[in-house]
């Protein structure tokens, strides 16, 4: 007879990785719109806000890989330890400089871009180390949790961030350093190992050259790329999370310039994505019971054929707070596809690649955010909000086809069967 699992609330590594990282989160959102702000009041160009946003965001594109690989390497509580303590230092220094009133746009971008490596590092260890947190049967359950902690802590770290920002500079700064000291010291308390015991290796204790830790480094990041593109419904969702990604990257300035074009304040426009976010926070909470009754082909088809769906209503709706409505509808779906497909890669992936793994596939995924910025604010440049709304409807729409005709999909796997699956050696030719 088997022990009965306790129940996920009273796993108290788990709680307390939660409740850590809850507060880092809704620090880092209130010091995502206090950078904007910031910015804007030191240049008083939206060009040098956006520019900051980018830099901010560069890391998603260019670290993923790497950080999974030293993931991987690095004993996984440690390195969230140095990523929070770094990251409090790395804020600190903005809101020290304000105090000091030797603030520039040059060590904006520092900080931002700096702050944004060590998330993506911190990230990637998170993710890695759920599995073992939780029990297996749980999985899917805490994933949803934490994407409730993420939506949750964007809907009102956002508004915060505003308020703060209004109260001084630099409080919403020193707000955010202190939620990675809270962060940390939640760390500090938590019991279990965020990996399996791992053999010692050769060439990871310094017997290698520069040349030749460099070499190693890059086989192990092949080896994780290698063994998600052997996994044909990994590797498709992957690259639909990205088209989607890019989508939504697009569409969330697309609605504001069309809010705006129909009279939306400012204020509205807050409350409009306020909305969203509750739509977000109930799909994240409903996601497990779905995930239960509805397969991962229903899923992944479902989900992209709702957004194509959804998109062209936004050509009908004017009043921001429907338009709102529309994309709450639209966040809703988004928690029941993340916790889905990630319990499932999760389960599969061993955990020795694990890292490299998630740093693989979040290089295509997170790499499509500033690009679906970029063609965002070109297509409106060129053709308005309403021409834009068309070729994004088009595109969610070919991305539903692709979802539907795909073989990988039609025959995705059960979560329930899911387990790890070794790499393959390498073959020659």
């Amino acid at each position: 007879m088997t022990d009965k699992v306790p129940p996920l609330l009273r796993n108290r590594d788990f709680l307390l990785l939660w409740q850590g990282s809850a507060v880092s989160s809704l620090g880092s959102n209130v010091s995502t719109v206090a950078y904007a702000l910031l910015v804007l009041a030191l240049t008083g160009s939206p060009a040098d806000a956006g520019f900051t946003g980018f830099v901010a965001l560069l890391p998603q594109l260019l670290f993923q890989l790497p950080a999974g690989a030293l993931v991987d390497r690095w004993n996984r509580k440690r390195a969230m330890i140095w990523c929070d303590a770094l990251r409090g230092l790395t804020v600190g220094s903005v809101a020290a400089a304000l105090l000091a009133g030797h603030l520039y746009l040059a060590h904006v971008l520092v900080a931002g871009f700096v702050e944004g490596t060590l998330t993506v590092c911190f990230r990637i260890a998170a993710s890695a180390a759920v599995p073992n947190v939780v029990h297996p049967s749980q999985l899917a359950l805490a994933l949803s949790r934490n994407e409730a902690r993420a939506r949750g802590a964007a809907m009102l770290g956002q508004p915060l961030g505003g308020v703060l920002f209004g109260l001084g500079r630099a409080v919403p700064f020193l707000f955010d350093a202190f939620s990675y000291l809270v962060s940390l010291g939640a760390l500090l308390m938590i019991r279990k190992d965020f990996q399996v015991e791992r053999p010692a290796q050769p060439g990871r204790s310094g017997q290698l050259g520069h040349l030749g830790q460099l070499g190693q480094l890059g086989a192990e990041i092949g080896e994780g790329v290698r063994w998600l593109w052997r996994q044909p419904f990994l590797r498709t969702t992957t690259f639909l999370i990205a088209g989607s990604n890019l989508l939504f990257q697009a569409l969330f300035l697309t609605v504001i310039v069309s809010a705006r074009q129909h009279g939306g304040s400012s204020a509205a426009i807050g409350v409009m994505f306020g909305v969203a976010a509750v739509g977000g926070v109930v799909g994240s909470l409903v996601a497990p019971a779905l995930e239960r009754r509805l397969s991962m082909k229903v899923v992944v088809i479902g989900a992209n054929w709702a957004w194509a769906l959804l998109v062209p209503l936004l050509l009908v709706v004017r009043n921001p707070y429907l338009i709102g409505a529309v994309y709450a509808l639209m966040c809703f779906v988004g928690p029941v596809w993340n916790v889905v497909i990630s319990a499932y890669q999760l389960a599969v992936t061993p955990d020795r690649i694990r890292g490299r793994v998630l740093g693989a596939a979040g290089v295509v995924a997170f790499g499509a955010v500033p690009l679906g910025s970029l063609i965002g604010g070109l297509l409106l440049s060129r053709y308005g909000a309403d021409t834009t709304v068309w070729l994004l409807a088009g595109w969610m729409a070919l991305l539903a086809v692709v979802s539907t005709v795909s073989p990988a999909v039609r025959a995705a796997p059960s979560l329930t069967e899911a387990t790890p699956l070794e790499p393959q050696p390498a073959t020659a030719g």
